[in-house]
């Protein structure tokens, strides 16, 4: 996949106005561009925090900017000036989408609130991506993948292996939120198409954290209060990759013929008929006894035969692949999953694609992040504005224009 600017895909011709910031919101709103929509960002002065994380953080062009925001025009905006706030309405006139991950008190001081933007758009999806819901007693608190991981019990479900709670190595609330987010704008869009319809979308973080942690366990206090919360199987303490002669395995023998076959290759054939393990239910009762009992097999052979010897009856294994391992994975390079592109600024920069394929309307990758203001002036020109009114408002402060090398004051 070679890095394409023109729009394609199958949310071709959808316009996203994107006032987010940090992961949550730009891994959304890129979701959406490589999938063909036209998201334009608006950026403070102050640029996006993500800007200044990690190499080259300095000159405000760090991996991680790069990462969620390829494929977006970037406009600087200081919406707290009235010509800014101005050029803003101007955008959204013909905008199917503004997505923002303000605070609502924040937005609603800048004068950005669903009926503030409605009266210039009435048909507008107006979507606020929140820490938590407006309605609830949390709504002005401030929220970061940490603090959500704490709230909505991932640092506590981590913490039943580790023997105290930790958070998860990634940012996994942010990312898990911004898929509720993408699918939510594409709901909304499906009605507006049907009916005309704008709305406003509220996506709260803390919610949709704890929505996605309970599809598991809520477990069997689905059947009353007394009932205890949790999925024994992913909370044992046996549950984790097994150590081989020589290594390190991840295996799961999983339904019953999985596990007849599995006795058998460690020969205890009689293990089948136990009535601990002789069908999904009794294995489900007793997770710490045979996961443990995995473990010990395991342990007695190397790794090269758990891989044949397992991969031959169809017993799911996989190796335990670091990092850099992703990059040299024999199925990553052959479906072309990561790409080296020209960045005009920092020259060649490896990207990860979508991994969904369309058959008709295929993903983009799009040009990569570029730097605070990148695109001021051709978005403004694409408004009609003449140069005159373009040196006006970069003359005042209201927008900003890139400028090469330019670092964080």
């Amino acid at each position: 996949m070679t890095s394409n600017a023109a729009p394609q895909g199958p949310l071709k011709g959808l316009k996203i106005i994107d006032l987010t910031a940090v992961v949550f919101g730009p891994y959304a709103t890129q979701i959406l561009s490589d999938f063909g929509a036209d998201v334009i960002k608006v950026e403070s002065p102050a640029g996006d925090i993500m800007r200044f994380v990690g190499k080259h953080g300095d000159e405000g062009m760090g991996p991680i900017h790069l990462s969620v925001n390829r494929g977006k025009k970037i406009i600087t905006l200081d919406l707290k000036k009235p010509e800014g706030l101005a050029v803003l309405h101007d955008l959204i006139r013909d905008a199917d989408v503004l997505v923002h991950t303000m605070r609502p008190a924040a937005a609603a001081r800048l004068k950005i609130g669903y009926e503030d933007l409605r009266a210039t758009n009435p048909s507008l999806i107006y979507c606020g991506a929140y820490g938590y819901s407006a309605e609830g007693p949390y709504a002005a608190k401030p929220a970061y993948d940490d603090v959500i991981q704490g709230y909505s019990g991932f640092a506590a479900l981590a913490g039943r292996l580790a023997g105290q709670p930790m958070f998860f190595p990634t940012v996994i609330n942010d990312k898990i939120c911004a898929l509720v987010l993408t699918y939510s704008i594409l709901a909304a869009a499906y009605h507006r198409q049907a009916t005309g319809e704008g709305q406003s979308v509220e996506v709260p973080m803390f919610e949709s954290s704890v929505q996605f942690m309970l599809v598991e366990h809520l477990g069997d206090r689905t059947f009353g209060p007394d009932e205890p919360p949790g999925y024994a199987r992913v909370l044992s303490q046996h549950r984790k990759p097994h150590k081989t002669k020589d290594g390190y395995l991840c295996v799961l023998p999983y339904h019953d013929k999985n596990w007849a076959d599995f006795f058998r290759i460690v020969e205890r054939p009689e293990l089948i008929e136990d009535p601990r393990f002789c069908n999904h239910a009794a294995r489900s009762a007793n997770y710490e006894v045979l996961y443990s009992m995995l473990s010990d097999f395991v342990a007695e052979r190397p790794s090269a035969f758990w891989l044949e010897t397992l991969t031959e009856h169809n017993i799911p294994v996989a190796p335990v692949q670091d990092l850099d391992d992703l990059f040299h994975d024999e199925h990553l390079n052959a479906v072309n999953f990561f790409t080296e592109v020209d960045h005009p600024d920092s020259g060649k920069i490896l990207a990860a694609r979508q991994s969904v394929n369309f058959s008709a309307t295929p993903a983009r990758l799009g040009e990569p992040a570029g730097r605070r203001g990148a695109h001021s002036i051709e978005v403004l020109k694409g408004l009609g504005y003449d140069d005159e009114k373009i040196e006006r408002l970069i003359a005042d402060g209201s927008v900003q224009q890139a400028e090469k090398g330019a670092v964080r004051e």
